[in-house]
């Protein structure tokens, strides 16, 4: 990437326009990231614009299937289909037959996603350096080069398909571990062939199922939704660990299960926070603005007191004013919380990095509720599962 493909990116996501995604794919697999980073940040871009962007989670441009499985072992398989069923940012997937008759799905890195992502990172940490060193106050407000460390540091774990076999262990051991602990019943993972899986290629179980990007917004039953905050609301405020990019892409449905699919990312939050947080939510639950503040500098890594904290909690009312009864529709519960946070920050309080963890499962869950049932009152459907995480016990990672 270099200086004017990335001021092209940013005209894309900052010019108030409607991001031409297409462009932004051709552009590579650094750019297709930056965008999904800034998909998130309903606090500060509009929300048609990160509607838009979001679309970059599930809609890539597919590589050629003699390219993609040029170098796989084709003796596993008795058959293998051409097209494939679905294309990700850094990888494809074909749906195929074992030799001993199981139905699997072939999951494929894409061919030099890894050298030429690493390239194009090297380029813009260069700019960045640059323009720090005539403008160094950019790197204290913006911290551009952290940013790009975070994108880089994800992206070549998802490069590697040892790193969602991992994922997957991960969280199926805290499901056993908790299963009988919790209601986890409507949980479940695909089997995955680690025999015939690598850093490049991954074989798992196939699912009869579709995606909840798939059914959500004709045939998707909204309790399911809610299932699903009951579920991985477990792992956030109980575990602390758990599935961390949750987007509808991730998610499969069938027989009334959910499957957990594409776990190369795992969040990770102190007990802290992950319990601070489901304090601030019980609060906020049923609209107790005054214990939310409490709440939230309570888990704060740095807090506030005396009159900071007072001007905090009046500033905290006075954002929440409009929220009270309102549907997902008519106000965002993920740009009400980064702009919490936000305005903790400003305030003088600081929170550890897992914070944007839990933000960007709230957003994924928000924009899946928008998506199926807009006029969701969704803090109180909340209400139920929140007194059933603080009643429960659980065994950690």
């Amino acid at each position: 990437m270099n200086i004017l493909s990335f001021l092209n990116l940013l005209r894309m996501i900052y010019g108030g326009k409607k991001p031409d995604i297409v462009k932004i794919q051709k552009m590579g697999l650094l750019a297709v990231k930056i965008a999904q980073v800034h998909a998130l940040r309903i606090d500060f871009l509009s929300e048609a614009t990160c509607l838009e962007l979001s679309k970059l989670y599930r809609a890539n441009i597919p590589i050629k299937t003699e390219d993609a499985l040029k170098n796989l072992n084709r003796a596993p398989f008795s058959s293998i289909d051409e097209k494939p069923i679905a294309t990700a940012s850094v990888g494809q997937v074909y749906r195929a037959k074992l030799v001993s008759g199981e139905d699997v799905v072939i999951k494929v890195i894409k061919a030099d996603f890894k050298r030429k992502f690493e390239k194009d990172v090297a380029a813009l940490k260069r700019l960045f350096k640059f323009v720090i060193f005539f403008y160094p106050k950019l790197a204290k407000v913006f911290d551009p080069i952290g940013i790009i460390e975070h994108i880089e540091e994800y992206t070549l774990k998802e490069l590697n398909l040892n790193n969602e076999i991992e994922g997957h262990d991960l969280l199926y051991s805290l499901y056993e571990k908790n299963k009988r602990l919790y209601d986890l019943s409507n949980l479940k993972f695909p089997r995955i062939y680690r025999e015939l899986s690598s850093e490049t290629v991954m074989v798992s179980e196939y699912i009869p199922g579709k995606t909840f990007d798939e059914i959500l917004d004709r045939d998707m039953d909204y309790s399911r939704l809610l299932l699903l905050f009951k579920i991985h609301g477990f792992f956030m405020f109980n575990i602390g660990t758990f599935h961390g990019d949750i987007h509808p892409g991730n998610l499969m449905y069938h027989d009334e299960k959910i499957y957990f699919i594409d776990t190369g990312a795992i969040g990770r939050v102190s007990p802290r926070l992950s319990s601070g947080l489901l304090n601030f939510f019980d609060a906020l639950s049923v609209y107790d603005y005054e214990r939310c503040a409490l709440r939230l500098n309570e888990m704060a890594e740095t807090g506030i007191a005396g009159r900071a904290f007072d001007r905090f909690a009046d500033k905290f009312k006075r954002l929440y004013s409009d929220f009270r009864g309102k549907s997902v529709g008519e106000v965002s519960l993920t740009k009400k919380m980064m702009e919490t946070i936000k305005l903790g920050v400003h305030s003088g309080m600081s929170f550890e990095k897992g914070m944007f963890s839990i933000i960007k499962s709230l957003m994924f869950l928000d924009g899946m509720v928008l998506r199926c049932n807009p006029q969701a009152r969704l803090m109180e459907d909340m209400r139920q599962f929140i007194a059933e995480f603080r009643g429960a016990v659980h065994t950690g990672s």
